[in-house]
């Protein structure tokens, strides 16, 4: 999770009529495309060309909206802005303005009237030495079905009805082996686990790089995080925080669905549970999607999995 925003959506009075292309993309059919993604570090980068600048997105389901750098979006309809407050994780991060994207196309799908959010992404582009164009969030991807495949280092999207039913009926040639509900609370998924028999609420986040975890769970629960060594981290309003990070043992989801031990940073969750109306308790991120290969389904409120490969010797 890069950042956690206060939704008070104001709309520009002009759009955009651009595109967005994904270069590498390979097209299926009228509903379904794959995107390959590189992983910087931990998060899921896809190349991008929009209003003819070509750069990088990352994917984030912990993003309420499409975010676009000010850096190199710096004069998008300035006589419009309307500033509001955005709430960093870390601490609240400088001032937004929200934009309307009028026609938002994402190969030959089509997107109209979403909103975006233009802020100043530098420290991220600095950290990651990436060209980065923006953030792809939950009010473009809510629409598709979504298949983060870290074997393949790929996401698939696929068009869905307003019931979530695929529009393309013959889509994934793997085998579909388990699947658990979520609740989606405004754009955030929260999923229902427990650790050492302990309930918890945990958000799904494509762009968390590490596992969090609050530090006022029980104690039955902080039993089975294993401190390992102190970490800096740089918030999305670009101050450091120390952090401690250990390994998250006996993660479940269900009885059929359970993690190996997760690379977790023990943190304070409070703001960004007062910025999203959530009561979570930790955050699943990178280390979530690197063992599962995870199916998302926003309208179903649905996650569905896939199992790797079996490893030949």
């Amino acid at each position: 999770m890069i950042f956690t925003f206060n939704s008070h959506v104001v709309f520009a009075t002009h759009g955009i009529k651009k595109s967005i292309l994904f270069p590498k993309a390979e097209i299926l059919n009228e509903y379904t495309t794959r995107i390959p993604f590189k992983l910087v570090d931990h998060l899921i980068v896809v190349e991008a060309e929009l209003l003819n600048k070509k750069g990088n997105f990352i994917i984030d389901t912990g993003s309420e909206t499409l975010i676009l750098n000010s850096g190199h979006f710096p004069n998008m309809y300035a006589n419009n802005r309307k500033y509001k407050e955005a709430s960093g994780v870390l601490e609240a991060i400088d001032y937004s303005y929200e934009k309307q994207v009028k026609e938002f196309v994402l190969q030959n799908f089509r997107l109209e009237n979403k909103s975006s959010d233009v802020i100043d992404l530098s420290h991220i582009e600095h950290s990651k030495k990436i060209k980065l164009l923006g953030i792809i969030g939950y009010n473009i991807l809510k629409d598709y079905e979504i298949f983060v495949d870290m074997h393949l280092n790929q996401i698939t999207l696929t068009k869905v009805d307003a019931k979530g039913n695929k529009l393309d009926k013959h889509l994934y040639l793997e085998k579909i082996v388990d699947s658990v509900n979520f609740k989606l609370k405004k754009h955030t998924i929260v999923l229902n686990s427990t650790i050492n028999d302990q309930k918890l609420k945990f958000g799904l986040d494509t762009a968390a790089e590490f596992n969090q975890i609050s530090k006022s769970v029980n104690k039955k629960v902080l039993k089975y995080f294993i401190p390992k060594k102190r970490l800096t981290l740089i918030g999305a309003s670009n101050k450091n925080i120390e952090v401690m990070a250990g390994k998250l043992h006996r993660v479940k989801l269900k009885e059929t669905i359970y993690f190996g031990p997760m690379l977790t940073v023990l943190t304070n969750l409070n703001k960004m549970n007062d910025a999203f109306g959530t009561d979570l308790d930790g955050i699943f991120g990178y280390e979530f999607f690197a063992q599962k290969r995870t199916i998302i389904n926003y309208h179903k409120e649905k996650l569905y999995f896939v199992d790797f490969p079996l490893k030949t010797q």
